[in-house]
């Protein structure tokens, strides 16, 4: 009785301490927001320690592409695993990432074109707040960054052009760059079924959510306060857009990791660039 009895406590402690070395997720948290007068579901991932510590720690946040939720990076990008993995193989610090859901309501990281639909108010003034008043998140920008595909890779350049004081680092990934002229804008509007805005609101909207726009009409100081890594595969059909913006960094001599293997527009490619999207914040998160 005594040996079966002392088996069952090496068992228990062993399973306590494979468990403590694992991450955990949640992906059906939610919030309410005041702003799109809604609840808005969200994901977090909490690395190995985060239960068993009292330290705070950097965070990402990770969206992700069209057609998915907050899910998507949990269920098709592997993420428990990956980031799990990294930590443990020293590749990446231990950092907690949030997953929002953006494809409810209206599908996509920005304000609407008209102003009814105002997610990125909504991610930045209650989202953000939220997240890192309720777990130990360190709030200083030096550790917070952004990444994410397609859709979501979009919301990276987007987000971290228009706030470059809030993200030490952006790692868009096979991202949505925008509409590349004024024209290719309007046509999309015009498809999207919506009233039509005046050229002028058009051309506004174009100018503030185009990334090579941004870049050409943002000061080289600015955009450098952000540490830059972007994938693009070379079977991509966005590959044009993010093409144009590593040749305007480079023009403006913005330093940035410009990454180009082989694959196309799937989470085979995703799933690949994880680790290194992963390692590099972790880089920008340590002191140099």
């Amino acid at each position: 009785m005594k040996n079966i009895l002392l088996i069952l406590i090496m068992v228990g402690l062993a399973y306590s301490m494979v468990s403590s070395q694992n991450g955990k997720v949640y992906d059906n948290l939610s919030m309410h927001s005041d702003i799109l007068n809604m609840d808005r579901k969200f994901a977090i991932y909490l690395p190995p320690d985060y239960e068993t510590s009292e330290r705070s720690y950097p965070v990402l946040y990770l969206l992700h592409g069209g057609g998915d939720d907050q899910t998507g990076w949990v269920q098709f990008g592997e993420v428990l695993h990956i980031a799990d993995e990294s930590v443990k193989n020293g590749s990446a610090t231990a950092m907690i990432i949030v997953m929002p859901d953006a494809n409810t309501g209206q599908r996509g990281y920005f304000n609407s074109i008209d102003g009814k639909f105002r997610y990125e108010d909504f991610f930045f003034e209650e989202l953000m707040p939220h997240v890192e008043k309720t777990y130990r998140i360190k709030s200083d920008k030096r550790y917070r960054a952004v990444a994410g595909l397609s859709m979501g890779g979009g919301g990276s350049f987007m987000y971290a052009l228009h706030k470059p004081d809030l993200f030490s680092s952006a790692c868009p990934l096979s991202a949505s760059t925008g509409p590349l002229n004024l024209d290719d804008a309007k046509r999309r509007l015009e498809r999207s079924g919506k009233p039509m805005p005046t050229d002028q609101v058009i051309e506004d909207y174009y100018k503030t959510h185009n990334a090579v726009n941004l870049i050409e009409s943002t000061s080289a100081d600015e955009i450098k306060k952000v540490r830059w890594y972007i994938d693009c595969g070379d079977d991509d059909f966005l590959f044009e857009g993010n093409s144009l913006v590593h040749i305007a960094l480079r023009k403006k001599e913005i330093p940035h990791e410009y990454r180009v293997r082989n694959g196309g527009h799937s989470w085979t490619y995703w799933r690949e660039a994880l680790p290194e999207v992963l390692s590099f914040i972790s880089d920008t998160f340590h002191q140099h």
